[in-house]
């Protein structure tokens, strides 16, 4: 298998990771790396990440890594609706890296692009072909736990009544306050919290409609509609967590909930639950993953621990590399691809 050249873009929560097992890996090269954070801008690419020197220069020019010779590029940085802004700028710059000629695999969504409908899917397909490229979203969830894992499951099914996932998460050692506060809101008032999410929401809309769509797309299903609900917890006490202080009163946890729903009945549910810290609000699911399969057999698969979980993200991106610049080009979702698994990753003594 010949070496594979690989761009890493951002270098936060996700893609320090992901190019941590870019260079550590030897059937891949470390191409390029594109970061936001001034202070990043000149470093060698190993020693952000812990390992020794690559030879390879962070920059923040977009040219220059519109410019560079590569297989693929791992693009990881937050999407812009994160920040209020626009989707259309996401769509943009992954068109612009397939154009010139660059695989790309993104955590920023897009496992399922038909989920924005045609105009997006046309402009994406147009860029794949000038570029002979293809484009492969993927991520923890959405992108594997309730995409991939569910349809598995489906597998030893004989009916289906309902499908449902569920994934609670704990950011008291997430150290962003920009991610925690600013973009998903704990630490503020109720009143605060409602204008102030919309950004958030708007993404999380995003996000699971596509999971969603993709799931119910591949078991044959055509949904009426998908309806969403989210709500929000306040703290009970005081309490710090990595980020800062969440003051009595503000908010501690928030819960989201999508579904796919055909006739009025949910088909597919996915169930979202934040806490600032799972120790302080013990309203909802304590952490993990929780998948049930409602039909014939009733199937329930409990994940009670993935820690890492944007370790995993990014770990399933690396993973499927060889997978994507060897796909036909095009959108190629978790349908279009073989199993990804972590070959290359064993360490046996």
């Amino acid at each position: 298998m010949r070496t594979l050249r690989v761009v890493q873009w951002a270098t936060g929560a996700v893609g320090g990771y992901a190019l941590r097992g870019v260079v550590e890996r030897p059937e891949f090269e470390l191409a390029g790396v594109l970061v936001y954070d001034p202070d990043k801008i000149g470093m060698d690419a190993g020693p952000l990440v812990g390992l020794p020197e690559t030879g390879v220069v962070c920059t923040d020019d977009v040219d220059a890594i519109l410019a560079l010779d590569a297989d693929c590029v791992l693009h990881m940085p937050l999407p812009a609706t994160f920040f209020g802004g626009d989707h259309d700028h996401d769509v943009d710059m992954i068109c612009k890296l397939l154009a010139s000629g660059k695989n790309v695999i993104t955590t920023t969504g897009f496992v399922y692009p038909m989920a924005y409908g045609t105009g997006v899917v046309d402009r994406i397909e147009k860029a794949c072909r000038e570029g002979g490229t293809t484009l492969h979203g993927t991520g923890i969830n959405p992108g594997f736990v309730s995409d991939v894992l569910p349809l598995t499951l489906t597998g030893l099914s004989s009916r289906l009544d309902h499908i449902y996932v569920r994934e609670t998460s704990d950011y008291r050692g997430h150290p962003s306050r920009h991610i925690v506060t600013d973009l998903i809101g704990f630490a503020r008032t109720a009143k605060d919290y409602v204008t102030a999410v919309r950004p958030f929401r708007a993404f999380q809309r995003a996000l699971f409609t596509e999971s969603v769509q993709l799931v119910s797309a591949a078991l044959g299903v055509e949904l009426d509609e998908i309806e969403e609900m989210d709500e929000f917890e306040l703290a009970t006490e005081d309490f710090e967590i990595a980020s800062g202080t969440v003051r009595q009163g503000t908010v501690a946890a928030s819960r989201w909930v999508f579904s796919g729903l055909v006739r009025g009945r949910p088909f597919m549910t996915v169930e979202c639950v934040y806490k600032a810290d799972a120790d302080k609000v013990l309203r909802w699911a304590e952490p993990g993953f929780s998948i049930h399969i409602e039909g014939r057999p009733t199937i329930v698969v409990n994940l009670n621990e993935v820690n890492h979980g944007l370790a995993g993200a990014a770990a399933h991106a690396v993973n499927t590399i060889r997978a994507v610049v060897l796909a036909d080009p095009g959108i190629r979702t978790v349908l279009d691809l073989p199993m990804v698994t972590g070959r290359g990753t064993a360490r046996l003594a």
